[in-house]
């Protein structure tokens, strides 16, 4: 089917001839993307312009225009239509009665309609109070009626807007970054807002705004591209929905992926951060763009009075060999060859970060055009401008930006390229992985201080997820290529050994110390063999703080950096020398015996609640007049029976308590009485409002015990009482055996999608395999829990091999149910 013919049906058929051609033409699998949606605005305007005729006979003086994203011609399935009747302010009568007879029509189809009648004076004014308004004007396309209306208003706006840009465009610039504040950044999102995000289509309006006004213009190489890949996928988005959404939910990504023929949903998220990304350069470039040519109007007549006249010279500092700043920003200097000095890019992006300063669009262009590639290995300078922009802080993410929308970090860093706009479909974090890398670079440069070799630690966080655009487990891939690319930048073998030991190990420290017994030789020792040396294990420890600050608030806190730096305390000893002692049954405090008395003489549970917080660091420059929280310690005794793990458990759930870390043992009764009371040591806090009382715990754990408190259905209402929110469906759970990592117990990690009363299912899975829990270590980052159990037989040796393995295949079946 033609456009033509699409139009006579509309035209012979009224109303529903629109709504048939208007289906089949979204229905055609041949036709998408700016063809189809052309082709939509083309049926519409002539359906519209069909309406208004009927309605207009013998009427002069009005018109009908179309604004907005359908007065650029660009229709997604479900946009809406964005309206103006125009007139010269004639009959009113039969001006509202024309409006019906459009308005209705596409109201009686479900089509969303935004309207308006006035005259061109009253629009002129509209547009003059708000801002909206007039952008939507300037995209003003004339449909039918009186043509020299509709062209006297076009000029007219497009006038004021010239006119008024000093002022307009500061309150543009302002709006878009509200925008961002409120929607984040598409680039980052992983249910993204294709229109209101910063990077997305909002944005791009905005850019053709600007380039109206003829102050400023928004650089074009991609831009146009980038704007049709979103509105592209805006169209499968409304055609997957069947609704007028803007938001790219996780749930319709995979339909959304086909819909435009692509691999899966994280292909389609990495074309639309690419896209994005290309928005909020051009953005930032052309603000700040704004910005000197408002600068440079408002001083002018004084320097000009001045200078008698003359054009000022604008003033160059120099920077670096090369380098200089001007106006504002960084750029080549009139000697610059970046032809023969190929140190140049990093030695321009060095001195900007360093300067606080952004690159000039020109000189990145010019670099990138003429700029020679690195000998290999790179020479000395070159990695020392490397590192020098690394550990420039907050400013080296605007620079090495700048670097890489024209190209340059992939030609420094081919590996860069896999990682490059690469999603990370994980709560926890925040960033896309190339942002993640830099934001750990960022964060480690506040960290340089604290070590031997700030080179390797800026390095290392630039590396250490350089593996996940491969198959496979990240960190033996990222240990791989950062041999590779740690050589060919100019490292010799000790550090480039350095290096790959700390991608391969990035993640050893945190995991050892939320999921592992520290007080276990085997523990320490295993971490110490893998590290090698105090040198690496100080770089290590840094990296870790500043990877867990780059992934997002939920995977760093003042307990993790307790356990950490526990962990590596007891390492540091082992790497000097000393000989980790077999672990003996500690001696209880006095208050642990109290309670374990009390409850063999009450012969029930008796508990305790006692706040704990950092501790204060007597070297510290400032001690905090409240120290950080870490949780509440809370102590419970009760007479040795089966059951217990599960029910505790299962009472902190019921009362919204997080378990982060657990330990429990059983206690001999001192002076010659018989029996044994087991102690539980668990580290708990509140997921929101206050804690509850201890005898509200005691009481409902009394129950439990006995038997009169069903958890489960009570769990099970609580849970259904919350209906769930639609998402990504959770992977299936895992459960395996450590290998060798106690001489003790047998260590069964659980890794699951965390949910109320899920320890409470794992510990009746495992009362119900006759096993004892030692200790637990409990991990949970954003809706994953990762949870270490250090088990027994009855007789309190580790399992063997085919009953460990076993135990781990019932608990993984028993938690997919």
């Amino acid at each position: 089917m033609t456009s033509t013919d699409t139009r006579v049906d509309a035209e012979d058929s009224g109303p529903s001839g629109y709504a048939a051609a208007r289906l089949r033409l979204l229905q055609e699998g041949a036709r998408s993307g700016p063809p189809r949606r052309a082709a939509l605005a083309e049926l519409t305007d002539d359906w519209l312009s069909g309406l208004f005729t009927a309605g207009s006979e013998g009427m002069r003086g009005v018109s009908l225009v179309a604004v907005g994203g359908y007065g650029r011609g660009e229709l997604s399935p479900r946009s809406d239509l964005d309206l103006l009747l125009l007139h010269d302010g004639g009959d009113s009568g039969a001006v509202a009665s024309l409006a019906d007879r459009i308005w209705y029509p596409v109201w009686d189809l479900g089509l969303d309609l935004d309207h308006s009648v006035r005259t061109p004076a009253e629009a002129r004014k509209t547009a003059a109070d708000d801002l909206k308004a007039q952008l939507g004007l300037l995209d003003a396309r004339h449909l039918a009626g009186d043509l020299g209306l509709t062209a006297g208003l076009r000029t007219a706006v497009l006038a004021d807007w010239r006119n008024q840009a000093p002022k307009r465009l500061p309150e543009l610039q302002e709006l878009c970054a509200e925008r961002a504040e409120r929607q984040g950044e598409l680039q980052y999102l992983l249910e993204p807002d294709l229109k209101e995000a910063r990077g997305g289509l909002r944005d791009a309006t905005a850019l053709r705004a600007v380039a109206a006004s003829w102050l400023a213009d928004a650089p074009r190489e991609g831009l146009t591209d980038a704007r049709r890949r979103l509105l592209d996928v805006r169209d499968a988005l409304h055609l997957a929905t069947g609704r007028a959404t803007d938001r790219l939910a996780l749930q319709e990504q995979d339909q959304v992926a086909a819909e435009l023929g692509l691999l899966d949903a994280d292909t389609l998220l990495r074309q639309v951060y690419e896209a994005a990304r290309v928005v909020s350069y051009a953005s930032d470039v052309t603000w700040r763009e704004v910005g000197r040519v408002l600068r440079s109007r408002a001083v002018r007549p004084r320097l000009r009075a001045m200078l008698g006249g003359g054009k000022p010279v604008a003033e160059r500092s120099p920077l670096a060999e090369g380098v200089v700043e001007q106006d504002g920003e960084v750029v080549l200097a009139r000697a610059a060859r970046p032809e023969r000095d190929p140190v140049l890019p990093l030695r321009a992006a060095a001195a900007a970060a360093q300067a606080d300063l952004p690159l000039s669009l020109h000189a990145v262009r010019r670099m990138a055009a003429a700029a020679r590639p690195l000998p290999t290995p790179w020479p000395a300078e070159a990695r020392q401008q490397l590192v020098t922009l690394l550990g420039s802080g907050r400013p080296t993410i605007e620079v090495w930006e700048a670097l890489e929308a024209e190209g340059l970090i992939t030609r420094l860093l081919p590996d860069w390229e896999r990682v490059r706009c690469r999603p990370q479909r994980n709560a926890v974090h925040i960033w896309t992985v190339d942002r993640h890398l830099i934001e750990t670079a960022v964060r480690a440069s506040e960290l340089t201080r604290r070590v031997g070799r700030p080179d390797l630690l800026l390095v290392a966080a630039l590396l250490h997820d350089i593996g996940k655009g491969w198959p496979g487990d990240h960190s033996v891939a990222g240990e791989i290529i950062a041999r590779d690319v740690a050589a060919r930048i100019g490292f010799d073998r000790a550090d480039v050994a350095v290096l790959a030991t700390l991608v391969r190990h990035h993640l050893l420290l945190i995991d050892t110390a939320t999921r592992r017994d520290l007080e276990d030789p085997a523990t320490v020792r295993s971490v110490a063999e893998a590290v090698g040396s105090q040198g690496t294990l100080e770089l290590l420890h840094a990296l870790t703080e500043a990877d867990a600050l780059a992934t997002g608030p939920a995977a760093w806190s003042s307990w993790r950096g307790s356990l950490v730096a526990d962990l590596v305390k007891r390492v540091s000893a082992v790497l000097a020398g000393d000989t980790p002692e077999e672990p003996e049954a500690a001696a209880p405090t006095a208050e642990q015996e109290r309670l374990a008395i009390e409850a063999f003489r009450t012969g029930g549970p008796v508990l305790a609640l006692r706040a704990q917080t950092e501790p204060v660091d007597a070297e510290a420059d400032a001690v905090p007049e409240d120290p950080e929280p870490l949780g509440v310690e809370l102590l419970i005794a009760v007479p040795d029976q089966p059951g217990v793990l599960p029910a505790v458990a299962g009472v902190l759930a019921m009362h919204r308590l997080t378990v982060r870390t657990a330990e429990l043992r059983a206690l001999d009764l001192p002076d010659g009485v018989e029996g044994s009371v087991l102690l539980l040591n668990w580290r708990v806090a509140a997921e929101y409002g206050s804690l509850p009382q201890a005898a509200r715990l005691r009481a409902d754990l009394v129950r439990a015990l006995d038997g009169s408190l069903d958890i489960a259905a009570r769990l099970a209402e609580r849970d259904a009482a919350y209906p769930r929110r639609r998402g990504t469906i959770a992977p299936p759970p895992r459960v395996t055996v450590a290998p060798a990592a106690s001489r003790h117990a047998t260590v069964i990690e659980v890794r699951a999608h965390d949910a109320p009363g899920l320890l409470h299912r794992i510990g009746r899975a495992l009362e119900k395999a006759h096993v004892r829990v030692r200790s637990m270590h409990v991990s949970t980052l954003g809706a994953n829990a990762v949870d270490a159990f250090y088990v027994t037989g009855t007789k309190g040796a580790p399992l063997p091999g085919a009953e460990a393995a076993s135990l781990a295949r019932a608990l993984e079946e028993t938690l997919r149910e």
